[in-house]
């Protein structure tokens, strides 16, 4: 209960509202405005058409913004998660996406509960941009068909565009290719001439005055609802609920981390905002329960919109509801001239999204970083492309984590160190003194785990005329279960050869770990174990003065003897 009281509403919120109401109106307008061709859009794209996009808008921008963590958030249908619902829609219809929304809403709720917001800061900015990258593909691939003026269907974009395009090559149609590169390039120059004016909404307008102005035989969007429709319940089995399990994983996971990441570029952007990344979960996970409900598609936030909101001067949640009433006006009233909107013009307005959604700069900043990067950046990219989106970010994080852990095995050592720390040292006389006695000391540098563990003791095997081996581990940051039990190996291999080992400098953390994997045991005496290691010199030297070299049983290739 005191969990959910945390992450629930609170008074603050409340009033914050009446804090600048006119500026969070204007913003709210704006941010509208700039909404409404792309909730149109991506409704479209997600095949559940049009209306399913603005009842997105408006259910899950109202319910995020109320129980969201960010006051600045904008919520609602993206492309990215058209581009998971798409295979959805073509195997299970509209049931489908309305349980997969419900089990996804449910997932995020409990991912809130669990306190998993913090988490999203893990995933490394190659998996980010390359994941970006491909759903920027990926939408533009989907607006094939409709830039061109034919029919496309199915769940491969690829595939599809190839046959939009085989299509139209036969029977070639100027009008509705025409109109989409025109609207891109209204959008591209409004953004250079007058930044602030909603260039989307202009170039639909003008697309639309056009073609009801020359009569164009063009497709349109088509009859839209003039309200929302009434809540349903889904009807499905279990069979196919445990089908949908996957994809509501994937909805789950993907309106979590563009949500998440929408919070922090509005943190960036405004001066105090800072927002609370579980009760952003909370707040996404009710959207999901209510939009599919409602007729709408699972949502999230969007970067974009919530950009264009914090920088029309929002600053509350105020806003966010003001854009949701907006659109529900848009449907009440203009219903009918909505619907006249050509395709071919949403297309140009979702391609034109997609080349921004890609931020040039950072991509070329990731591929010249290092061929690492680079290598994670194209693989979560064509990934994301040729698989799915869970796929991709499963793949780019394992390929992330596998060249982290490389680097951190590169940067573990076993190196030969001086003994006497000291500037004016001796240092090269003092390690040929222990060497003349029969006596080395390593010291263990970097993490002694399971992917540099067999690699920094390697050295040790070849040791020979050597009495005592002492091994400094002071400075090693981590062991796991793997390190510590190739030390024990080395340890006891060691013993056996005659050759002592003592330990210095072993951390209190690291004791634990050590012991439960047998290093102590295979000490083949007690006492020889050091806090420093000047008194496991004494030790050694005093070992190597009583104990005659033949009984120790080393020859001189430090085989037994």
């Amino acid at each position: 209960m005191g969990r959910a009281t945390a992450l629930a509403p609170s008074r603050r919120d409340l009033l914050a509202m009446g804090r600048a109401p006119r500026r969070d109106l204007i913003a709210g307008l704006t941010v509208g405005v700039v909404a409404l061709p792309l909730a149109l859009g991506f409704g479209i794209s997600s095949g559940l058409g049009a209306e399913a996009g603005l009842v997105t808008a408006i259910v899950a921008g109202i319910v995020a913004a109320l129980f969201g963590g960010s006051h600045l958030q904008i919520s609602g249908p993206t492309g990215a998660m058209t581009v998971v619902l798409i295979p959805i829609v073509a195997t299970y219809g509209r049931n489908g996406v309305l349980v997969v929304g419900i089990m996804a809403g449910l997932m995020l709720v409990a991912m809130a509960v669990a306190g998993l917001g913090g988490y999203v800061r893990y995933i490394p900015l190659p998996v980010i941009e390359g994941f970006t990258l491909g759903i920027a593909v990926i939408i533009a691939l989907q607006q094939v068909p409709s830039s061109l003026g034919v029919a496309g269907s199915g769940e491969q974009v690829l595939s599809v565009a190839r046959t939009a395009v085989e299509e139209w090559w036969h029977q070639p149609q100027w009008w509705a290719p025409g109109m989409t590169l025109s609207v891109i390039a209204v959008m591209w120059l409004t953004a250079r001439i007058r930044p602030g004016v909603p260039g989307s909404l202009v170039a639909v307008l003008l697309a639309a005055g056009v073609a009801e102005f020359l009569h164009l035989d063009i497709a349109r969007i088509g009859a839209l609802p003039s309200g929302l429709a009434a809540p349903r319940l889904p009807d499905l089995s279990w069979v196919q609920l445990n089908d949908l399990l996957l994809p509501a994983l994937a909805v789950a996971v993907l309106a979590a981390l563009e949500s998440l990441l929408s919070a922090s570029v509005a943190d960036a952007m405004s001066v105090s905002e800072r927002h609370d990344p579980d009760r952003e979960l909370l707040g996404q996970g009710l959207a999901n329960l209510a939009s599919p409900i409602f007729g709408g598609i699972p949502a999230t936030a969007a970067i974009a919109r919530t950009a264009v909101n914090v920088r029309s001067g929002a600053s509350s949640r105020l806003s966010a509801l003001v854009h949701s009433v907006f659109l529900l006006a848009v449907i009440v009233l203009l219903a009918p001239m909505v619907g006249r909107i050509p395709l071919a013009a949403l297309a140009g307005i979702l391609i034109a999204t997609a080349i921004r959604m890609v931020e040039v700069g950072s991509v070329r900043a990731m591929l010249r970083a290092g061929r690492g990067d680079a290598a994670v950046l194209i693989g979560t990219a064509v990934a994301t492309i040729a698989l799915d989106l869970i796929s991709a970010v499963v793949i780019g994080v394992v390929a992330a984590g596998a060249l982290a852990l490389r680097q951190v095995a590169r940067a573990s050592s076993l190196e030969l160190r001086p003994v006497v720390e000291s500037e004016h040292a001796d240092h090269e006389a003092e390690e040929h003194a222990l060497l003349d006695e029969h006596i080395v000391a390593y010291r263990l540098e970097g993490s002694l785990f399971f992917a540099a563990a067999h690699r920094a003791l390697l050295e040790l095997s070849t040791l020979s005329e050597i009495r005592v081996v002492i091994l400094r581990l002071s400075r090693v940051a981590t062991v796991d279960a793997t390190g510590a039990s190739v030390l024990r190996d080395t340890i006891a291999q060691l013993e056996q050869r005659g050759i002592t080992v003592l330990l210095s400098g072993v951390r209190d953390r690291h004791q634990g770990v050590l012991d439960a994997l047998g290093v102590y045991s295979a000490l083949a005496h007690e006492g020889h174990l050091f806090d420093s290691t000047p008194k496991a010199i004494a030790h050694a030297r005093l070992h190597v003065a009583r104990t005659p070299h033949s009984a120790l049983g080393v020859g001189t290739g430090g085989e037994p003897g």
